[in-house]
This record gives structure tokens, sequence and C-alpha cells, in this order.
């Protein structure tokens, strides 16, 4: 059982049957009243939101989740395919459920799945990845003033703001959790 001092961004629960992840949170005090934290739940099975306030007394279950790891194969207009690295089963998430981490998988990587019972739900990609810059933009000579970014294309067909000096055939290390450059990659 978790309290709502527990709950943190990431944090996996199971709210009204389902499990949820924790997507915000913010925790108030207020006088002589209990504690409240508010949270923005994202449903995991469903893939739809959730504002709650839960109140100082309140416990909560820890969302009994487990991963697999399995092969990203290919994906089109609805379903992201996958195969299960230990039976070799093929099996596909709806693309709604996967969203924008969608631009981060490569054919034939290995990829952690979040499954309630046998149930797969969603994915579950690494905080930092490398990836090949397939199109960089020359830099503007003399527009080094400051902080200045350019739009680079990944090998995921993604666009990554990252600094002038990289270029077409660079490895750049990305921030998936905001899809920011990182650093270049050795």
């Amino acid at each position: 059982m978790l309290s709502i001092t527990n709950l943190k961004t990431g944090t996996k629960i199971t709210y009204e049957g389902d499990p949820c992840i924790v997507l915000s949170y913010y925790h108030s005090k207020m006088g002589r009243g209990g504690a409240v934290v508010k949270t923005k739940l994202k449903n995991l099975r469903t893939g739809s939101t959730i504002d709650k306030t839960f109140q100082g007394a309140d416990k909560l279950d820890e969302a009994d989740l487990s991963k697999k790891t399995a092969t990203y194969l290919y994906s089109d207009n609805e379903d992201v395919n996958f195969m299960d690295s230990e039976t070799f089963d093929q099996f596909s998430l709806p693309l709604s459920k996967i969203g924008d981490e969608k631009k981060y998988l490569i054919e034939n990587a290995p990829i952690d799945i979040l499954y309630f019972g046998d149930e797969a739900l969603n994915i579950e990609i690494p905080l930092k990845m490398t990836f090949k810059v397939i199109s960089a933009p020359p830099a503007i000579k003399g527009n080094t003033a400051g902080a200045v970014t350019k739009k680079v294309e990944i090998e995921t067909g993604a666009f990554i703001d990252s600094p002038v000096f990289i270029k077409e055939g660079d490895k750049i290390v990305v921030d998936t959790r905001d899809g920011s450059y990182v650093e270049r990659a050795q």
C-alpha cells in the first residue's frame, strides 16, 4: 500500500481497477486542513488522462506490472508490431497507446513491454537513446552568438533541436522524455 507521499512522477498505481501512471503531482498542505495531492494520471489500459485529488488518509495499491523484452518490428497506420524475445510470438499495440514514443522506435531494437497480467499495455523506452543524424542543414556563418540550435532529422524520422556543429552522419544522444539533445555520442 502506498500513501499520498509516495505519489511521484512515474509512480504506477492501480486506480479503479486499472493500472495508471502518475504524469504530474502537486502536494498541498493548508493550515489546519490535511495534506492533499493533486495528480494527473494516465490510464495505461485506455490511454486516457484523469485529474484526481487524493486526501491525506488515502491508501493506494501499487500496480502489479511486469516487463518483458520484445523486438520492435514495424508499424503501420494503426498498430505497432513487436515480437516476443522468448516465445517469438508476434503481437501489436494500438498506435494510440504508444503515442509520441513511436518516434524513438528503431527497427529490430529491443523494447521493454509493460504487462498487466497477460495483457500488453504499453512500451517503456530508455530515458536516453542514441540515434544517427540522417539530415542536418549547414550552419549559417555568423549565426553563433548565444545558444543557437538547428533542427536535425534522426534515423526514425523525428526532428530534434541540436547545436549547430552537429552534421549528417553524427550520432547524438536524445532525452526521450522531452525530445531534447543531450550530447554527441562517441
